[in-house]
């Protein structure tokens, strides 16, 4: 009997498998972290093929963890990191090159070459995304243009791109597919068509017989043909914070989530049409139910927030375990006046300024370890309250129906309740975490499930959906107006330094 739905969700820094139960339950897991690969200042890679060897670890770990069969297993829901690129030997499944990661800066210059008098504006109106190094088209045409003979290769039809979602399924299945959401995070996808656009491919130098095969978020693709789950239906795809937002059951219009990772996305539901930002944020594909119209979201994209921690921990040696941060930060009453804009990589949304870099502001002799690990943690509230401000700017503008009357949060930093107070704080509205706080993967099995009917439709996603844990805003106002003014002094220091 199929009792069962399974999520592999290959992530930054890990990748993962989760076995789901018919309310939305795990009922077994495993996990395992991949190297990060820095070759240069601002390069970021990892070995895709250490990322198969450890996903097919967990496929298998996690069912043993469960005691659960493959033949119980009604389907599989693949989510993934978006926009890591890579490209492999279409006879030989050999990538070429290291995958090149989202956080990966190397192609700014050729994003502003690509930008030309037009600006990083000029494929925005069809693709919803400025110019940028966190896309993956510029990472491709970067492999094409630097490593040796794959142009050629690529011009014969000898290789394959795809973001991480198209590197598991061509594992698992042998089939060269994509869905809606990865797509739209190339930079290579007309939103309105949901199809490739050949005009940006062109303007990329892109041959378009590199790139998978569109589908859908929800449907059989194809079934896996060997390894742990072998026979088993893959019928889901959704990139990482999409397959959140659907685990988090944010369904309607106007509903919200905010997933707090390795860095922080939030997407607002905006329906069936796409809503083009003025206010710095992205426009991207939600999810698409089979034959259903594509649902699309605004998103803010954050890329330093739960790896700031990570960074604290691995650089400066202030914690030697991430779960150090919050006691550490408590032992202290405020930041002491310092600020931590970690422009690591520039700044995301909604700001868009890759000239950036970190910044801590506001020392003094004062200033403690600890200070720094609260501002450190207070630097993903303040990011995120930015974030907020953006959408209900462009709500405002665009007559949209949007009133943020609660924050919906998931992800591994939910766990800090520090930060969820002082997030709460900040946005002077409720923040809510799910029973369920493993969302990511849930909303993957979720699209899976409801692909082979094992969910009949998405009210049970609904329904499966229940309240852990609720903060509420504690903060006067003109300390909420101070706090965001001296951010905001500190986060203008940033700019201008690469």
């Amino acid at each position: 009997m199929r009792r069962y739905v399974a999520a592999i969700d290959q992530g930054t820094t890990s990748s993962r498998c989760i076995i789901f139960d018919r309310q939305g339950k795990i009922v077994g897991s495993a996990q395992r972290e991949h190297r990060q690969i820095f070759p240069k200042p601002g390069w970021v890679e990892h070995d895709p093929r250490e990322i198969w060897v450890n996903t097919e670890w967990a496929m298998g770990a996690a069912l043993g963890n469960a005691g659960v069969a493959a033949s119980e297993l009604a389907a599989v829901g693949i989510t993934n990191q978006r926009e890591t690129t890579v490209v492999w030997d279409r006879a030989t499944g050999e990538p070429v090159y290291n995958a090149i990661v989202w956080q990966d800066t190397r192609t700014d210059a050729l994003c502003e070459e690509l930008a030309g008098e037009q600006g990083i504006a000029r494929y925005a109106d069809r693709t919803g995304l400025p110019l940028s190094t966190y896309f993956a088209g510029p990472k491709l045409r970067w492999i094409l243009d630097s490593v040796a003979g794959v142009r050629e290769r690529a011009e014969a039809g000898e290789l394959a791109f795809g973001t991480m979602d198209s590197w598991v399924l061509w594992q698992l299945t042998g089939e060269h597919l994509t869905d809606v959401t990865n797509a739209s995070r190339t930079m290579l996808m007309d939103l309105r068509t949901l199809q490739w656009d050949s005009a940006i491919c062109a303007d990329f130098d892109i041959p378009m017989s590199l790139l998978p095969e569109i589908r859908s978020s929800s449907e059989v693709y194809a079934d896996a043909v060997s390894g742990p789950f072998a026979g088993v239906p893959v019928a889901g795809i959704l990139g990482d914070q999409q397959a959140a937002t659907f685990g988090q059951a944010c369904l309607l219009p106007g509903e919200a989530k905010n997933t707090y990772g390795t860095g922080n996305f939030m997407l607002l539901n905006t329906g069936t049409t796409p809503v083009f930002s003025k206010h710095g944020l992205l426009t991207t594909a939600c999810y698409q139910l089979g034959d259903e119209p594509a649902v699309y979201a605004l998103e803010g994209s954050i890329a330093v927030t739960g790896s700031l921690v990570h960074w604290l921990r691995d650089n400066l040696g202030i914690i030697a375990d991430t779960s150090e941060i919050e006691p550490l930060a408590r032992s202290v009453d405020d930041n002491g006046g310092a600020y931590f804009v970690p422009a690591f990589s520039g700044l995301f949304a909604p700001r868009w300024r890759p000239d950036a870099r970190g910044v801590i502001a506001g020392l003094t002799r004062f200033v403690t370890k600890a200070h720094l690990a609260r501002a450190a943690l207070e630097s993903t509230a303040f990011q995120t309250r930015e974030v907020v401000d953006a959408m209900r700017a462009d709500a405002a503008a665009q007559q949209l129906d949007l009133e943020l009357t609660t924050l919906k949060v998931d992800g591994g930093m939910t766990a800090n309740s520090l930060l969820m107070q002082f997030q709460a704080d900040l946005l002077d509205v409720p923040v809510v975490r799910p029973v369920v706080t493993e969302t990511t993967a849930l909303g993957a099995a979720y699209a899976a499930g409801l692909a082979v009917g094992f969910w009949e439709s998405t009210d049970e996603i609904r329904a499966n959906w229940a309240a852990d844990r609720t903060w509420t805003p504690d903060m006067p106002e003109p300390e909420r107006t101070q706090r965001l003014s001296e951010w905001n002094k500190a986060v203008e220091r940033t700019y201008g330094w690469a």
